[in-house]
């Protein structure tokens, strides 16, 4: 789900081998090479503030103002190259386990001499359709032309979760969970928008949320912030993303004091269509389950897009639709999304999950809303 993004990043992103040890990433890199050609000897690994899931992935790195790339050798140690200079190094530094850091100047150059240095020019290139056109032509121009994407292989990768990652990937349901909780206590308590939803964000960062976003609309509509509404709003459609160590949960949700009747049909929809999230399934059949479910009321946020993955990345491209061809696998955790609209009436809810080996497990939301 696309929502504003932050002018500046600014929760906790230091890395934390508790949480994330390096063994985790170490076995992060050998599955790209075993999946790349014999010849590939290293990889360009591409993030910016906005687009830095596989950098995050590889690094755990998380650029705050300006890009970053990892340059990661089959054999060898990493590097990061960190924008901002010489002066942005030692903040850099708590953020990642990668020890060698250098600014990200002339890195068309200084690729080239990583290439040389390999003694092979098998670069492949991870996110580069994120990169600035000036800085990719500037690489492509150094190495002598365009790079394998490895994207794709990269993609595939993150989608199966290790169990370190469904832990931060629970604590940032929690997280959710807490924030809705306190939506709905200020709902209840007259609050108007502004502070309703105030209150759900500031519920998640005091939990230590590295980034949080909200759309919402007391007409069903979803919207960011653009200024104060102090009107009370029964019913309330929220939308709200929390990330905790660089991992995402989403959600949507109606507060009312009395639960919609729209409300109550959408998520009758979600639970019916949810026992087909099990390995093996086709995407196709939970889809088609949801589809008959909403019938002549689709909402036009989830019309023929009911959700898709979820992890380091927020706004991944819905996989669940129509026309995919693939089918669940354990290890996956997905958002799932039913919306209904009527001419007075509209409501969306939500649910994620993770796929087990036996069917799935739900993650958020923690208890029925």
């Amino acid at each position: 789900m696309f929502a504003m993004h932050p002018t500046l990043l600014v929760g906790p992103a230091d890395w934390d081998p508790a949480r994330l040890p390096r063994e985790e990433f170490a076995a992060r890199m050998p599955a790209l090479w075993d999946a790349c050609d014999s010849g590939v000897a290293g990889a360009i690994v591409y993030g910016s503030p906005r687009d830095h899931a596989e950098l995050a992935y590889f690094t755990h790195f998380t650029p705050k103002l300006e890009p970053a790339i990892a340059l990661i050798p089959r054999q060898g140690a990493p590097r990061l190259l960190v924008g901002g200079g010489v002066n942005m190094l030692g903040a850099a530094k708590p953020l990642t386990f990668v020890e060698t850091l250098l600014p990200l100047r002339e890195p068309g150059k200084t690729i080239a001499r990583c290439r040389d240095e390999l003694g092979s020019s098998g670069l492949v290139l991870v996110n580069g359709d994120a990169m600035p056109f000036g800085m990719r032509q500037e690489i492509e121009n150094a190495l002598g032309g365009p790079l394998p994407d490895a994207t794709p292989l990269v993609a595939q990768a993150m989608r199966c979760k290790s169990p370190c990652e469904l832990a931060l990937i629970r604590a940032a349901c929690a997280s959710l969970d807490a924030a809705f909780s306190t939506m709905r206590e200020a709902q209840r308590g007259g609050q108007g928008i502004t502070d309703i939803v105030h209150a759900g964000e500031q519920a998640a960062w005091w939990r230590g949320a590295q980034d949080v976003r909200s759309l919402f609309g007391p007409d069903g509509s979803l919207a960011p912030f653009t200024g104060l509404d102090h009107a009370p709003a029964d019913p309330l459609q929220i939308y709200l993303a929390v990330c905790h160590d660089g991992y995402w949960a989403e959600g949507f949700a109606v507060l009312a004091r009395t639960e919609p009747p729209l409300a109550i049909a959408a998520r009758a929809a979600l639970d019916e269509a949810l026992p087909l999230a099990k390995p093996g399934t086709p995407h196709r059949a939970l889809v088609e389950r949801i589809a008959q479910a909403v019938g002549v009321r689709p909402h036009p946020i989830t019309h023929n897009d009911f959700g898709g993955t979820i992890g380091l990345a927020l706004d991944v491209a819905g996989c669940l639709t129509g026309t995919s061809d693939r089918s669940f696998v354990s290890g996956e955790v997905f958002s799932i999304r039913v919306g209904m609209r009527e001419p007075n009436e509209s409501a969306i809810v939500s649910a994620m999950i993770a796929i087990t080996a036996s069917g799935h497990e739900v993650l958020w939301p923690g208890a029925r809303q």
